[in-house]
Formats: C-alpha cells, structure tokens, sequence
C-alpha cells in the first residue's frame, strides 16, 4: 500500500511533464504511422500486382524490422542528428512491413471468380480497386496498421534517448536511478496507450464496407489530429529547450532541485550523455547538464552557469572499495591511493578533451598520463586473483577505470578485469554490493544524494563543504553497506547547466537565476 501511496504521490507532481510526454509520445506514433501508410498501402498494392517483386520487397522491409530499434536509432544520429527526425523515420521503417504484408495479403486473397465478375461488369482496373479490393480487403489492412500502431507506441520510448521527448524519459530516468515510481510512471502510460489505441482501430477494423469511403477519409484526418499532438508541448512551455540526462531528471541535485529551489520552468526532454554535448553546439538543444570538467566544453564552446542557490554539492571523486576486496587483497588500497593529488579540474578536463573530442582511446590517454606522472611500471602479468574494475558510462569513468587497470598491473601480481559502462549511479552501485565488481570511482555528491538515506536537513547543512561530505560519506557507506571511499584523486566533477557561450553572452545570462528571469519574461 506504501508503495501505490507514493506512485500515486508521484504521478501528482509530475503530471504536467507526464501529460506533455504522453502528448509527444502519441504524437511519435502516429506522424510515423501517417507517413507509414502513406508509403507502404500504395507498396502493397504494387506488388499485389507484380507478384514477382512481393518476395523481395517483403524481404527488405522484414530486415528492416528485425534490427535492433537502439541500433537503429543510433545509425540514424549521424544522418539526421537528433530529435524527431531520425526517431520519425526509425518508427516509419518499423511500420512499413506489417501495413505493406497485410495489404498485399488481403488483396490477393479476394476470391478471383469476385473480381472477375467485377470486370465483367464493366469496371475500370482503378475502379476494381477502390470499390472491390480495397473494400473487401480492409479488415486485412487494419489489422496490419493495428499492428504498426502497437509496436511504435513500444518502440517510440526509445525516442527518448536521441531527445524526441515521449514516455520513454521517464522509463530511461527511472532505470538509471533505479526509481520504480519513474519507470511505472513511463511504462504504464504507454501500455495503455497501446491497448486503447489497438482496441479502438479494432472496432474500425469490424465497419461495413460500403461504408468504406467514408473511414478512408476519416482516418487520415484522425491521424493528422492525432500526429499533430507532438508539437502542443512546444506550443504551451515556450521556445527554450533543454537536454537533460536521464539519471539527472530524477535526482534532487537535478531537474527536481532546479524547480523546487530555483522555480525553474523549462521545456526538458531526456537525452543520452553521449549526444547531448553536440546536440547543444549544433543549437539543437539551448541548455544541457553537464559535468564541470568535462573536455566537450572546450570542444563545443560551452560555458557552466553559476548556481547561485547551491543545488550542486561538492561531487570529488575517489574510488569506492568493497571491503572484501581490501581484506583479501590489502595491497589493492595502497595501490589505488597511488593516482590521489594528481589529477585536479584543469587536468581532468584536458584528458576528457582528448577522448571526447580527439577521439584518442582511453587506454592511451590513461597510459600516456601515468607515463608523464612516473606512475607507469611495465605490466607484471602475475597469476593472481582478479580484480574487477567498474565504471558508468561517459569518457571520464573509462579513462579513470584504464588507468586503475594499469597500476594495479603494474604493481601487483594481481590480473584485472574492467566492466565499464555498467550506466547510471546505481547500476554500478548494486555491482558493487553484489560483488560483481570489486570497486568503481565515484563521486562524494552522488553518494550524498542519490544512495545514502536522505537527512534533507543535515545535508543542507553539509553540502556546501567538500570535506565534510567526504567525511559523511566515508563513515556512512562503511556503516551501512561494508565498502570503503579510499583518498579522493583531487578533481571536483559537479553537475553544471550548460548553454553556448555567444548565446549566453547575447542574452546576458550568466546564472541559473539569470536563465529563470529570461524565461518568465518570454513566455
């Protein structure tokens, strides 16, 4: 019952954002779905009629469907950038095969003594069609556009991660923050969406046919309608759109901060780390989150806004131990604590610069750093136990997790196996705890805010000093979960709000209070 209560809680906060995700999701679906049947009716037609072609076509359009919807979205960024675009045309590509499949099939499937009889009659090749096939061949054809219309509300809440907005950014919020109430509050809308919108195309499937010329008139003005709810989110919040991460949206030193302490009220889709950084230098997006020494900001001319309310904590990083690893291993402790005091803002944005944006591999930034440092030694290549690495998923963690992997090889017998990517916060977390990885880096302001029990008010009172974090940290993660914050390595990664430098310059905005003033007076 605790847990209906605070989804319930939940929905009543969101319910403005998961209205005008809802609205773009429905939106997604159905500008793919017009364009869909717009391309793949008069598809099926032709091979209706060219019967030696069907098998071909029909093959393309399977391959099509069968690539992962992730991949395919991904192939699509360096063509179409981000946005509805590429999310449009990856759903229209997945629409295509059911909607031409069905309508070739429910063509040739009329009794041929039927269309026989129709010529005879006098009919025209055009008129057969519309007053005889496509008639008779309509509840065929229906089902196969109930079935497009299911698999894009499913596959639209990827859209989310190329920043096409939809429900999918709560579903990507929620996983990333291991937060039930987000990935429900994501996932059940959408089922629903699909069951009504399934059951309501099956009662249009069951119409009689002579009435056919009517639906085949109201059914594209319905898909318009409906295609056009896309852009009321545009319409109602303003013209500023910002990009934040999915683990960002759901955290108090986040999205949620940013409307509670500053009153921020900004149009938000979620997007993918990954693209964010260009997405902001290419005017895609007018504000992101991003962290304050990451090397995109030199890359893409970027500038932080000052938090002038204090919603970011001190986020320093140091690597985070499970003690059976340390008492096991005690030599791993001394070893990681090598790396501590080398690495401040300026030279951990610089090494993010040449991942990000020169593209060198982080092995060979973490090796050629070490080497600069006189921290490298040859790799031992010993036979002892293995050490397993983690990391979440951006430049910075994998730079760090190479060069753990090289002085724990460098300076022990001991082998290394790195699991980077694993996402958000709290999938490395519970690795971590489960023991499916021995250590990670982490970052004081996450472990404050995202995995300790939350003390709003102590926290309020600590937040704006690095040292006492580190030290609630410490003590509260070996209290409460066995693992050890070994010596932060010297750097303060914090969340920021970015925007362009020029734009920011024209309209004067040098804060997020600044940010706040210029929205209220465009509304």
């Amino acid at each position: 019952m605790e847990q209906i209560n605070s989804f319930f809680q939940f929905i009543s906060q969101e319910s403005d954002k998961l209205l005008n995700q809802t609205l773009q999701h429905i939106g997604l679906t159905f500008i793919s779905l017009l364009i869909a049947i717009l391309v793949a009716l008069p598809l099926g037609i032709f091979i209706s009629r060219k019967i030696k072609l069907a098998g071909p076509i029909l093959g393309v359009a399977g391959i099509l469907q069968t690539i992962p919807s992730i991949a395919l979205l991904g192939v699509m960024i360096p063509i179409l950038g981000i946005g509805v675009k590429p999310a449009i045309v990856a759903l229209f590509l997945y629409a295509l095969l059911p909607i031409i499949r069905n309508t070739y099939t429910g063509i040739t499937n009329i009794d041929a003594q039927v269309l026989e009889a129709a010529k005879a009659m006098g009919m025209s090749n055009s008129q057969v069609l519309t007053k005889v096939e496509l008639p008779l061949a309509f509840p065929v054809i229906m089902a196969g556009i109930r079935t497009a219309t299911v698999i894009n509300v499913g596959v639209a809440t990827l859209a989310a991660y190329i920043a096409a907005g939809g429900l999918g950014e709560f579903i990507f919020g929620g996983i990333a923050l291991n937060n039930t109430n987000m990935i429900l509050a994501g996932a059940i809308p959408a089922a629903l969406l699909a069951i009504i919108f399934d059951f309501l195309l099956s009662r249009l499937q069951k119409v009689n046919f002579r009435n056919i010329k009517t639906y085949f008139l109201i059914l594209p003005f319905l898909l318009v309608v409906l295609s056009s709810f896309y852009f009321l989110p545009t319409a109602i919040e303003g013209k500023m759109l910002a990009g934040f991460t999915p683990e960002f949206m759901g955290r108090q030193d986040g999205d949620l901060g940013l409307r509670k302490v500053y009153g921020l009220k900004i149009r938000t889709v979620v997007i993918s780390d990954a693209v964010m950084y260009r997405a902001a230098y290419e005017k895609k997006l007018d504000v992101i989150s991003g962290y304050s020494t990451d090397g995109r900001l030199k890359a893409f001319d970027l500038i932080t806004l000052e938090d002038d309310k204090h919603i970011f904590p001190p986020y320093y990083c140091a690597p985070i131990v499970n003690e059976d690893a340390l008492k096991n291993h005690p030599e791993l402790e001394g070893i990681l604590n090598q790396l501590s005091g080398f690495i401040n803002d300026s030279t951990m944005t610089d090494l993010n610069y040449k991942v990000d944006y020169l593209h060198q591999t982080p092995e060979e930034v973490a090796k050629d750093f070490l080497n600069e440092k006189g921290l490298y030694k040859n790799p031992r290549y010993g036979n002892g136990a293995t050490i397993r690495i983690g990391s979440k998923i951006f430049g910075e963690q994998y730079i760090l997790a190479q060069m753990y992997k090289i002085l724990i090889l460098g300076n022990s017998d001991l082998q290394v196996e790195t699991k980077t990517g694993l996402g958000g916060t709290k999938i490395c977390f519970d690795a971590l705890t489960n023991h499916q990885i021995d250590f990670y880096p982490e970052y004081t302001g996450t472990g404050l805010l995202v995995i300790l029990p939350q003390k709003r008010q102590l926290f309020a009172k600590i937040m704006g000093d690095k040292e006492q974090v580190y030290s609630y940290v410490q003590k509260e993660f070996n209290k409460n979960y066995h693992i050890k914050w070994l010596q932060p390595i010297g750097f303060n990664n914090t969340y920021a709000l970015m925007m362009r430098k020029q734009q920011a310059q024209n309209l004067v905005i040098n804060s997020i209070t600044d940010l706040k003033k210029h929205l209220e007076n465009n509304k």
